[in-house]
C-alpha cells in the first residue's frame, strides 16, 4: 500500500514506456486481442499493477488516499480517442445527494489520470503507457461540474432522464451505460410513477480531457 500520493505517483511513472503487453506480461496475464468486450481491461491491469484496493466498489480506487485512477486513451496525436466514464448515475432518491456527497464529486476530488498511446486499429498489447499526472479540479472546472451535475440531477428527478442526452452538460455528460442494450433499471417517469429504462453513467467530455492534457503538457 503508498503511503502518500507522491509514493503512488512514482509507481506509476515507473509504468510509463511500457507496452501493455509487457505490463500484462509481469503478471502472466492474456491480453484480450479486443477491447470490445473488455471495456474495462486496461483499468484493471493498471489497477492491479499499482495495488488499488476498491474493486468495483462505489468508493474511490486508493481510498486510503482519497484517489481515483482513470486511464485516458488518447491517439499518437494527443486527441481523447472517447469520453472517461465517471460513475453511475443514482436515477432514484436523488433529493437525498447533493453535489458535495456525490459519486461524482467523490471521484473527482483527486484523479491519478494515466494516458494510454495507440490508435483504435492498434492491438490493445502493442499500446503504450504514457506519463500519468495527478489532477485536482480548479475552482472553476469545479463550478461548471456541479452546475452540470446539479442540472442533469435535476432533470432525472422531475422524470425527464429520457429527454437527456449526451448533448446535456458543459463537461459533464449522462449517457447509457450497460454491459447490453437489454439492461434495464427504475427511473422516476415524467407522470411521477416508476419506469424501466437503461442505467446511466456519467462520463467527462473528450474535448475537457484534452484541455487537461494541453494544460498538463504544455501542447
Amino acid at each position: 500500500m503508498h503511503q502518500n500520493i507522491s509514493e503512488l505517483l512514482d509507481a506509476a511513472h515507473r509504468l510509463a514506456g511500457l507496452t501493455l503487453s509487457e505490463l500484462a506480461e509481469q503478471y502472466h496475464l492474456v491480453v484480450p486481442s479486443s477491447l470490445r468486450r473488455e471495456k474495462g481491461w486496461i483499468g484493471q491491469l493498471l489497477e492491479l499493477a499499482l495495488g488499488a484496493s476498491a474493486g468495483s466498489k462505489p468508493q474511490q480506487d486508493f481510498p486510503e488516499l482519497g484517489v481515483e485512477l482513470k486511464t485516458l486513451p488518447i491517439a499518437p496525436n494527443g486527441t481523447p480517442l472517447e469520453s472517461t466514464f465517471v460513475c453511475t448515475a443514482p436515477l432514484l432518491n436523488q433529493q437525498q445527494i447533493s453535489w458535495e456527497t456525490s459519486n461524482v464529486h467523490h471521484k473527482l476530488s483527486t484523479v491519478l489520470w494515466i494516458p494510454i498511446i495507440g490508435d483504435r486499429q492498434q492491438p490493445p498489447g502493442t499500446r503504450l503507457i504514457g506519463s500519468p499526472w495527478i489532477w485536482q479540479p480548479t475552482a472553476e472546472q469545479e463550478r461548471l461540474l456541479k452546475q452540470d451535475w446539479e442540472e442533469i440531477m435535476e432533470m432525472i428527478a422531475l422524470g425527464n432522464v429520457e429527454a437527456i442526452s449526451a448533448r446535456h452538460g458543459t463537461i459533464l455528460q449522462l449517457r447509457p451505460k450497460a454491459a447490453s442494450g437489454r439492461s434495464q433499471t427504475s427511473a422516476i417517469g415524467r407522470d411521477g410513477t416508476l419506469i424501466q429504462t437503461r442505467p446511466r453513467g456519467f462520463y467527462l467530455r473528450s474535448a475537457f480531457t484534452h484541455q487537461l492534457l494541453q494544460l498538463q503538457f504544455h501542447l
